[in-house]
């Protein structure tokens, strides 16, 4: 009820407004995605079924939201970036998480079927948390593209030397683990090659690099996944 004498709790919410001016970037990241993949045997190193339901769930979220010029994937994360004029919400942290997180996860659960149609979803069903960073900078922006683009290309080298270990080479994770251990690029390039024979320049250019969606500015309602 309007100005009702309980209107007073009101003054407890906290404002959480972005700093004006500033690139926005909210990024998810799959929770408890480890035994969510697990309990739904995902291929490894990489399951490209999983990957493109989540391309295809960034791109349902982008045309939800056309404030969002761009945004980035790797494994179970996603980060979506507002243009630092963006006043949807007024900018409020909180409702552009919350909407971002909740729409991305209902075409998640939605598009699942169209991607795994032999592995129905069962309770605990996937979900997703988010948070909300601000760069003042075209460089921060880009610097912030390139951090999470080489945590891909470090995690897929990794993953894909440690299962090639397992699955080719009869080690358990243990001593795969073990193995790895200390190593740098070079040496996992050369454990591919020499013991698998296994180039990993040839992988697929979305497992080493991610996916970017983009929205095509020749047409506003277009948008285009590059893998």
């Amino acid at each position: 009820m309007a100005n009702s004498k309980y209107e007073y709790v009101k003054n407890f919410e906290q404002p959480d407004l972005l700093i004006p001016n500033t690139w926005i970037i909210v990024r998810i990241d799959g929770r408890g995605f480890h035994k969510f993949s697990n309990k739904y045997a995902f291929e490894k190193p990489n399951d490209r079924r999983a990957l493109d339901l989540m391309n295809a769930a960034a791109m349902a979220v982008m045309n939800e939201l056309p404030d969002i010029v761009i945004a980035y994937g790797i494994s179970d994360e996603y980060s979506f970036v507002f243009h630092k004029t963006c006043a949807l919400f007024e900018r409020r942290s909180s409702k552009l998480v919350t909407t971002i997180v909740s729409t991305f996860t209902a075409y998640y659960v939605h598009l699942w079927s169209t991607h795994f149609p032999d592995l129905p979803l069962t309770a605990p069903l996937p979900s997703f948390d988010g948070r909300a960073v601000q760069y003042p900078s075209v460089q921060n922006l880009r610097d912030y593209m390139s951090w999470r683009q080489v945590d891909c290309h470090i995690n897929n080298l990794y993953n894909t030397t440690f299962w090639a270990l397992i699955q080719n080479g009869g080690f358990d994770a243990k001593s795969a683990e073990k193995e790895l251990a200390g190593s740098l690029s070079a040496d996992k390039n050369e454990i591919l090659f020499s013991r698998f024979k296994i180039n990993y320049n040839n992988e697929p250019e979305i497992y080493k690099k991610g996916s970017v969606v983009f929205r095509d500015v020749s047409s506003a309602s277009a948008l285009h996944s590059c893998l």
